[in-house]
C-alpha cells in the first residue's frame, strides 16, 4: 500500500572526493529505528545494493554513506542503522544514550516493525514520541514501515493497524516486503530524502531572509521634495560666466 505517488528518478553511486560541477551535495542524515529482527539492516542493504540478505549478525550501529540523485538533485546520504538489541518500552526514560544521540543526529526517520511480531509494532509509538521529544518542532519527517509483508502466513499485525497508528501519529505508512520488492524499499528512502531536502531548502530561505535586510521602498514625496530643492538651489546659484 503506497502512501504517495513517488518518482522513479533515483540513482546510486559512491561518494566522490568532489562533485563534477564543483558544488557540494546536500547532506541528508537518516536513521532506521525499530526492535530487533525486523529487517532494518536488510532494508538498508537492499536499498543501497539491490541485493537481499536475509540473515545478519546483531550490529552495534553501522553508518552507511552514498551519493544519490533524487529527481536531479545531488545528495550526500548517510543512513544510521541501529542495534537490533534496543528494546523500547512505554517508559521513554529507558531509551539508551546511543539511541538518543542517533535521534539527535538524524534529520529523517524510518520506524520499522515486522508484521510477524506484534511486540515490534508496539515499540513504534514510544520511538515516535522520543523523536518528537528530541525534535519538538515536529518537522523531522517520519515514515512507519511494516516489513516482511511476504510472510502473510505468520502475520500478527494487520495492515489497518499500521494505517491507524500512522494516522494517530500524523505519519506516513507503507507495508513492504524487503525480500520481494526493491521498488517499495527504494520508494521509502527516496521519499524520506525528498522530505529532508525540502526542510533544508526552507531553512536556507529563512536564514537568507534573516541575514539580508529587506530594502526600503522609496518615498515618492520625499524624492519630489529633494528634486525641487536641487532645482531651487541651481536657480539661486550665481552664474560662473556672468
Amino acid at each position: 500500500m503506497r502512501p504517495l505517488s513517488m518518482s522513479g528518478h533515483f540513482l546510486l553511486a559512491p561518494i566522490p572526493e568532489s562533485s563534477p560541477d564543483g558544488l557540494l551535495p546536500k547532506d541528508i542524515k537518516l536513521a532506521v529505528l525499530g526492535a530487533g529482527r525486523v529487517g532494518k539492516s536488510a532494508m538498508i542493504v537492499r536499498f543501497l545494493t539491490k541485493r537481499f540478505i536475509g540473515d545478519y549478525e546483531p550490529n552495534t550501529g553501522k553508518l552507511y554513506s552514498r551519493l544519490v540523485y533524487v529527481e536531479g538533485d545531488q545528495l550526500s546520504l548517510q543512513i544510521q542503522d541501529t542495534p537490533g538489541g534496543i528494546q523500547i518500552q512505554d517508559s521513554l526514560s529507558k531509551v539508551s544514550d546511543s539511541l538518543s544521540k542517533c535521534v539527535q543526529w538524524a534529520e529523517g526517520f524510518l520506524l520499522v516493525y515486522s508484521i510477524t511480531d506484534y511486540d515490534s509494532y508496539q515499540s513504534i509509538r514510544p520511538l515516535y514520541q522520543h523523536i518528537r521529544k528530541v525534535h519538538p518542532d515536529s518537522k523531522a519527517p517520519v515514515i512507519i514501515v511494516g516489513n516482511k509483508g511476504d510472510l502473510l502466513h505468520a502475520r500478527q499485525v494487520q495492515t489497518h493497524d499500521g494505517i491507524q497508528l500512522a494516522n494517530e501519529l500524523g505519519s506516513l505508512f507503507l507495508e513492504i516486503s524487503t525480500s520481494e520488492n526493491y521498488e517499495d524499499v527504494c520508494a521509502v528512502f527516496q521519499h524520506l530524502c525528498k522530505e529532508v531536502s525540502k526542510l533544508h531548502s526552507l531553512g536556507g530561505e529563512r536564514r537568507r531572509a534573516s541575514i539580508i535586510p529587506r530594502p526600503r521602498s522609496p518615498n515618492m514625496q520625499d524624492l519630489k521634495r529633494r528634486f525641487k530643492q536641487a532645482l531651487s538651489s541651481k536657480a539661486k546659484a550665481p552664474s560662473a560666466l556672468g
